[in-house]
């Protein structure tokens, strides 16, 4: 599994899925906890206020892995040195 993470395209593509997974939360979490008005389990308005935690944590977990992926993708890079 270690090996996954070791090529930068695979965690660049984990990364866009781990992106996507966050908003679908976020954004049902958003519409479950604040705009449907209808009748709802308690337990279930609880995990739709939790989905509008978890979601944004996914956001930036799913944003740093993307970063790091490009970053290794781009490679080092010389800077001159001033004289």
């Amino acid at each position: 599994m270690l090996t996954f993470f070791e090529s930068p395209l695979h965690v660049l593509h984990l990364s866009s899925k781990v992106l996507g997974a966050g908003l679908i939360m976020l954004l049902a979490g958003i519409y479950g906890a604040y705009l449907y008005n209808g009748p709802m389990p308690i337990a279930l308005l609880v995990a739709m206020h939790a989905l509008t935690i978890l979601g944004p944590t996914l956001i930036k977990i799913g944003y740093v892995m993307r970063l790091l992926a490009q970053y290794r993708l781009r490679g080092p890079r010389l800077v001159p040195q001033a004289a």
